[in-house]
């Protein structure tokens, strides 16, 4: 059957879609911020793998509220019982201020750390006082440890902290012991001396070496206004505990100035 001559012609497309259709890019989106996080993740790992102790520490008391920053240098009538070298109006007889134990108040052991910390950083900082000071703090590295903070004074070449086999010492020695005495009167906890020597001489001569200087550090410091109730200890170990492989060497004539914890 014809159709009717005037009728118009139709043409229908169809329109052919290829795979699932458009669905959007907010899942590249969410994709990138998941990578971003896991490389700041990461990279925060590295760090705090690679940062010091006292570095940890260090970001530990910046993000607490509870430690404050310090101006006062007097200490109190008890063993860390008055402000230390870093804190403001705070006082860890009061149990106020510091790293609060479970209870609310200071813990004591905390407070005593951070006091031995901050006598720590008040000598290592004296570096930069003067040409004296500064050749002096050469002579001189710290240690925290269980039994209290470790002064540690030793030779450098060309450097002797004493007269060669003598307990004379020299215009270094003496410097350094005045200014160790004027940073530890800020605490009153006790304080121990001890002498170390290289290798070198006889039993005898090592034994009497070590002790004898240590002794002579004892007076610098009673000279230099430290109480001598405070000194507690001073012994000499010979040449029986070196600080270095190397037994002749002449880093292993030293001394060790150690401000002992309340508990030891």
């Amino acid at each position: 059957m014809a159709g009717h001559p005037n009728q118009p012609i139709i043409i229908k497309r169809k329109k052919v879609v290829k795979g699932g259709g458009h669905h959007g890019g907010a899942w590249k989106v969410a994709y990138a911020d998941f990578v971003t996080a896991m490389m700041a993740f990461f990279l925060l790992m590295w760090l705090l793998s690679s940062a010091s102790e006292e570095q940890k520490l260090g970001l530990a008391d910046y993000f607490s509220p509870a430690i404050p920053f310090m101006e006062q240098t007097s200490g109190g009538a008890g063993s860390l019982n008055g402000d230390s070298l870093m804190t403001k109006d705070t006082q860890a007889q009061t149990g106020t201020g510091g790293i609060a134990d479970m209870t609310g108040g200071l813990s004591a052991g905390a407070a005593e750390t951070q006091a031995l910390r901050d006598i720590e950083s008040a000598l290592m900082g004296m570096g930069g006082e003067s040409f004296l000071t500064e050749n002096a703090m050469r002579h001189v590295i710290t240690r925290l440890t269980d039994e209290g903070l470790v002064v540690e004074v030793f030779d450098l070449p060309g450097a002797p902290l004493f007269r060669a086999n003598s307990e004379v010492p020299d215009p270094v020695t003496v410097a350094i012991a005045g200014m160790l005495a004027r940073v530890l009167a800020v605490v009153t906890n006790g304080v121990a001396v001890t002498g170390h020597v290289a290798t070198g001489a006889n039993d005898t001569v090592a034994w009497d070496l070590s002790t004898g200087r240590a002794a002579r550090m004892r007076m610098l410091l009673e000279q230099g206004g430290l109480d001598a109730s405070r000194l507690l200890r001073v012994t000499g170990k010979a040449d029986r505990d070196q600080a270095v492989t190397d037994a002749a060497s002449e880093r292993n004539n030293r001394l060790e100035i150690i401000v002992l914890r309340s508990d030891t």
